[in-house]
């Protein structure tokens, strides 16, 4: 994560660390309507630098135009992957990650229509478990992925089960 005073990247290891279980992610009554409406186009890999700069539309952000560039880098080699999700032609809401063996790591979310980062967060579920892929990290528990979810796991059982994750030869 680039650090704006310094101008460095700067490594994190949150302990406890979130992950969203694959079968276990939370979908409440009004998503599973909008899901079954079927109000928003998806798609994965269309637009991720489009993704990536909707994630950075905040007042304070991380995610600046060499982070950017850099994870362009890593979509390029097949490691980061996004979802998009369209409404009317415009892209309204979406999630980018990085993926390795049976691991995404999910790095950001945003929405310009209400609920569709929560339209993205679904697919991307649905995607890795299609895919078979065996572990969503989220980085640190928020009350909003909480709400979809998410766990909070000790450092420890967060390695074990990196470490198997990893070494699955699946892809997004």
């Amino acid at each position: 994560m680039p650090e704006q005073a310094s101008n460095t990247i700067a490594w994190f290891r949150p302990d406890p660390r979130a992950i969203i279980p694959l079968h276990a992610m939370h979908v409440s009554r009004s998503l599973r309507r909008i899901l079954r409406r079927q109000y928003f186009t998806v798609t994965y890999d269309r637009a991720f630098r489009e993704v990536m700069r909707g994630c950075g539309e905040r007042s304070e952000t991380w995610i600046t135009q060499e982070f950017i560039d850099l994870y362009q880098d890593m979509f390029n080699l097949g490691f980061a992957h996004s979802v998009e999700v369209w409404e009317d032609g415009a892209l309204v809401g979406g999630t980018y990650g990085v993926s390795i063996g049976g691991a995404f790591f999910a790095e950001s979310m945003f929405y310009r229509a209400s609920n569709a980062s929560k339209v993205a967060l679904y697919y991307l579920v649905e995607r890795l478990k299609t895919q078979g892929f065996m572990l969503l990290e989220c980085q640190f528990l928020s009350q909003h992925i909480k709400s979809l979810g998410a766990v909070a796991v000790a450092d420890n059982i967060y390695m074990r089960l990196l470490t198997i994750a990893s070494h699955l030869a699946v892809n997004f």
